[in-house]
């Protein structure tokens, strides 16, 4: 009389899985309009042949007081004019899925020179009071800025169950209020499924478009991982997505343009060979398809990509097995890539991670994870250097260091 009940249960993980993959696969909607181009990449011919990137500052943004816990940065370029230069995006409280984890935020003040103090600017009770249902927990949050300049935060939050039951939050900043006080409200959740819209989350920067949309990376998690693209319109409206590989084991997907229509996926895997899988797209983002492996470690981490100048630029951690080192490297195809610097090298057991680039002001700005407590960052500057010169070791000119 007991085999029954015990067949549903074992039965039940399998029939999640197949519900999962069906809601993924259905869920398919191409924008009906022309895809349009990718954006320019930012400096495109500023960067001499003859140069390499120096590390000019770094230092920690500064925490919420009394918070011990900080994790997956996200970095906004701010409009001309505006008093600030950088917007940092985390998520901050007792560690990772605690009750009091909320999203914090800092600036980097252009007359300054520094960065503000923290500010918790998503708060999950709030959220849920205005969504009208309660949310558990928030995490990784992505930023964009729309063609009015308005800021959007797209959070991954769940209800009951872990992240693999999360949705994810779409954001916006309240009409008229400067960047300083940061007040957002929620517009809704991405429908991306009919299953709830669960099992969907975000973590690597938007792709910018010609016509002043976005792609927005993101991935789906319940049974298998697997990244798709979100098009947004020069308002932030959703109106399609597209899977970007078929492989079942891959997600956060960091894309680089390659060309207006060539664009690259670098994917995060968590198989135990830890390399960083490649998809890839012709058509601006109408179709996808796998590509071969990057020849790159990666112990089943975040990455960052970004496209300056010319050249694509990538941070991650070199290794399969731990996060103690991340490293910033270079590709001027994004298929070859050579290492420029190790931006951290920790002892065992010490992790470095989830990674987000900007460029300013002709700077390059690195933000990332420092042992789950507090969020680094470091500015790099191109160097012009002759051909026959010597290469120069990387050295720190100035440091704005703040308390983690």
């Amino acid at each position: 009389m007991r085999f029954f009940p015990l067949l549903f249960l074992r039965a039940v993980p399998a029939l999640l899985v197949v519900l999962a993959a069906w809601a993924l696969d259905s869920a398919q909607r191409p924008a009906q309009n022309t895809y349009p181009a990718a954006a320019p990449a930012p400096a495109a011919g500023t960067l001499a042949p003859e140069g390499q990137w120096m590390q000019s500052a770094h230092g920690h943004i500064p925490m919420p007081p009394g918070v011990p816990a900080a994790h997956a940065s996200a970095l906004l370029v701010m409009p001309v004019g505006d008093a600030a230069a950088l917007t940092a995006f985390w998520f901050a409280g007792d560690r990772e899925s605690a009750p009091n984890v909320q999203i914090a935020a800092s600036q980097w003040d252009r007359a300054s020179q520094s960065w503000g103090p923290a500010q918790f600017v998503v708060n999950r009770h709030a959220m849920g009071a205005q969504l009208g249902f309660g949310l558990r927990r928030l995490g990784n949050p992505v930023a964009w800025l729309d063609v009015q300049g308005r800021m959007h935060l797209f959070v991954v939050a769940t209800g009951w169950g872990g992240w693999a039951a999360s949705r994810v939050l779409h954001l916006k900043q309240v009409a008229g209020t400067p960047s300083s006080a940061m007040r957002f409200e929620p517009l809704r959740v991405l429908p991306l499924s009919w299953l709830w819209n669960l099992s969907y989350l975000v973590r690597t920067a938007p792709l910018p478009l010609a016509d002043g949309g976005a792609v927005l990376p993101a991935y789906f998690e319940l049974g298998a991982k697997t990244p798709v693209a979100l098009r947004l319109d020069s308002e932030g409206q959703f109106f399609g997505m597209v899977r970007i590989s078929r492989r079942t084991h891959t997600l956060q997907p960091a894309l680089l343009a390659t060309s207006p229509s060539d664009w690259l996926a670098l994917l995060r895997d968590n198989k135990e060979d830890g390399k960083i899988r490649v998809s890839q797209t012709h058509d601006a983002g109408r179709s996808w398809s796998d590509a071969p492996d990057l020849p790159l470690d990666n112990p089943d981490a975040g990455i960052a990509t970004l496209r300056v100048g010319g050249q694509n630029l990538l941070v991650y951690n070199p290794s399969t097995a731990n996060r103690q080192t991340l490293r910033l490297a270079t590709s001027a195809d994004g298929v070859a890539w050579s290492s420029v610097q190790d931006l951290e090298q920790g002892a065992p057991g010490q992790e470095y991670s989830y990674a987000a680039m900007a460029w300013v002001e002709q700077s390059l700005w690195v933000s990332y994870t420092d042992q789950r407590k507090s969020i680094a960052w470091r500015r790099l500057d191109w160097v012009h250097t002759s051909p026959d010169a010597q290469p120069l070791a990387p050295a720190l000119h100035a440091s704005t260091e703040a308390a983690p």
